[in-house]
């Protein structure tokens, strides 16, 4: 957000953001809308395959794809899977936390099969394999707190062989110890589209890597939406420059763009 502009606040009427917005709103042809998927446009369920991106959401994203310079969505999803869930045509989309701008990820991802293949998975911990890294599950395990503990181990254990483990909302990932997440994905966007204002929203602690990038980036105006959570990390919400309730709410927010 652009110098001088007020604290974070939850969204609660159309007149409260407009100001915010106002750059963005005032000129789309240079503005560039950034986008999480689960758990800010769509629900966060027990399985990822359960998830959907409602209706409504998806006939925002189907108006504003026509209108602004830019619209992506980047998701710790594979890009393949990120795009069946949001179902719009011209949304640009980058999966793996940006992973998959990365050339060197594909060689180095075998490594993280190796570490995973070794792994004894307990009862209630589920494997995701999105191809360049893995997410292990655990919003399903009988005891959250044991099945932390265990992950916590693997965690450490991928640290040693020089992997990039982070936790998230019930989930711990493993990545190949590369340079990319979403901040790097959205620096890269922002420089392809060649947009100077942009808007990103997110939920979890992954996302803070994109709030990041705004900040550093040198844009004429950059607004940071956090889709409040109790499982995701309180620093997004000190972040940002709106604080939003649910995916429900941010559907809300997009219709005003």
């Amino acid at each position: 957000m652009e110098s001088g502009s007020p604290a974070a606040r939850p969204y609660s009427r159309p007149v409260d953001v407009g100001p915010l917005l106002a750059p963005l709103t005032g000129a789309p042809q240079r503005s560039a809308i950034l986008l999480d998927i689960d758990g800010t446009l769509a629900p966060i369920m027990a399985r990822p395959e359960l998830s959907e991106v409602p209706p409504e959401a998806k006939a925002e994203l189907r108006r504003i794809v026509s209108k602004y310079l830019l619209v992506a969505c980047v998701s710790g999803r594979s890009s393949a899977d990120a795009a069946r869930l949001v179902g719009v045509e011209g949304i640009r989309i980058v999966g793996n936390h940006g992973l998959e701008l990365d050339p060197r990820s594909a060689k180095l991802a075998e490594v993280v099969r190796r570490f995973v293949s070794e792994l004894t998975i307990p009862d209630g911990i589920r494997l995701e394999d999105k191809k360049l890294s893995v997410t292990l599950h655990y919003r399903e395990a009988a005891d959250p707190e044991e099945a932390e503990h265990w992950l916590a181990d693997v965690a450490a254990g991928a640290l040693e062989k020089g992997l990039d483990p982070r936790w998230g909302r019930m989930v711990l990932e493993i990545r190949p110890a590369v340079p990319a997440d979403k901040g790097t994905a959205v620096r890269a966007l922002i420089a392809e589209s060649r947009a100077t204002r942009a808007l990103y929203a997110g939920d979890d602690v992954t996302d803070l890597d994109a709030f990041a990038a705004l900040e550093r980036g040198k844009l004429e105006c950059a607004v940071r939406v956090a889709v409040a959570s109790s499982e995701g990390p309180n620093e997004l919400a000190e972040r940002a420059d709106l604080v939003v309730e649910s995916p429900e709410a941010l559907t809300n927010l997009l219709r005003l763009l």
